[in-house]
């Protein structure tokens, strides 16, 4: 009888020495992967943020150069399919904005290089294309050249529709003064950036406005973009509801377009516009742009309310109010009450 009764108690005995063993041999194999994780040296991948930081670094300790740039763009000559060639890109912008001699030490080869990525048939591949010409722009002596290929990024813009193209694209062109010679492409290309600033793609759309404003200082392009045909919602735009960050672009697109139309050298010219423009949703009889101001005016945000009040006082007086005893009322949005 005790020989049966010990038996059970040998039993537990072995299995609490077989869970000793196994949780002391868990815990030897974990102290023997987190040793060799720390001696590890991971194996170098240029497409990886940390490497390429790791290159910056190394870089500024020693005051060479790693070299990875130009091997990446050395790359980029030889065939690839478009995700190899997509995820290059990628990674040559990231050394432009960290390997900053690097970078400087490019050509304008190496920018030709990159443009021609823009004929790529995969979309991926054109749009790490103008995010490399992009980074690349932010160095003085590459601007011009890559002034070059605006008329291509253009082209793309408004021949294309794809959120992130636009996004990218825009981006690059808001990043550099458009040369003289672009302007024809870009009345052609208008009532493309007025559909994508009336998208639903905020960051495109904030992109868009901002090209716009821009360009709306341009005294040969402001009758191009007044008489741009918008939908009938456009004053949406205008509504409390939308984000701050693009209330404020479309506000200040509102005060350069009402400054450009007031000003002498517009006013010299007898101009006509479409029922459906931009000048008649904004300026014409029938606008409610007044009302969508004055909600602005106590809106959170307080950049909001001074460029909502910007835009009021713009509408009320001419550019060349200095030079007259008061407002005339026939420039004015707003009736004598508000």
């Amino acid at each position: 009888m005790s020989c049966i009764c010990q038996r059970p108690r040998q039993m537990d005995i072995r299995k609490g020495v077989v869970s000793l063993a196994t949780g002391a041999g868990a815990v030897y194999l974990l102290y023997k992967a987190i040793k060799a994780g720390i001696k590890c040296q991971p194996p170098f991948c240029s497409a990886s943020p940390i490497c390429i930081a790791r290159l910056a670094i190394e870089r500024e300790r020693h005051g060479r150069d790693s070299g990875e740039l130009r091997r990446l763009l050395n790359s980029l000559e030889c065939k690839q399919d478009p995700y190899t060639r997509s995820m290059i890109l990628h990674s040559i912008t990231r050394c432009v904005y960290l390997l900053e001699s690097e970078a400087s030490a490019c050509t304008n080869d190496d920018i030709t290089l990159v443009g021609s990525m823009l004929d790529d048939k995969d979309n991926s591949v054109k749009i790490q294309a103008l995010n490399t010409l992009k980074a690349f722009s932010g160095i003085r002596k590459f601007r011009l050249k890559i002034q070059e290929h605006s008329i291509k990024v253009l082209e793309l813009i408004s021949t294309i529709w794809d959120s992130e193209l636009h996004i990218a694209g825009l981006r690059l062109l808001n990043n550099f003064p458009l040369p003289d010679f672009v302007h024809p492409q870009l009345r052609r290309v208008m009532p493309a950036l007025m559909e994508i600033l009336q998208s639903d793609y905020i960051l495109a759309q904030v992109q868009a406005i901002r090209l716009l404003s821009s360009l709306a200082q341009k005294n040969d392009l402001l009758y191009d973009i007044l008489n741009c045909q918008v939908h009938c919602n456009f004053l949406n735009l205008f509504q409390s509801t939308q984000p701050g960050s693009l209330l404020f672009e479309v506000l200040v697109f509102a005060e350069r377009l009402s400054e450009g139309r007031s000003s002498p050298h517009y006013r010299a010219v007898k101009w006509h516009y479409n029922e459906q423009s931009l000048h008649e949703a904004l300026f014409g009889d029938d606008s409610r742009l007044a009302d969508r101001l004055l909600a602005l005016v106590i809106h959170p945000e307080e950049d909001v309310q001074i460029q909502a009040c910007k835009v009021i006082v713009s509408l009320q007086c001419p550019q060349d109010v200095g030079i007259r005893p008061s407002c005339p009322p026939s420039h004015s949005c707003f009736n004598n009450g508000e």
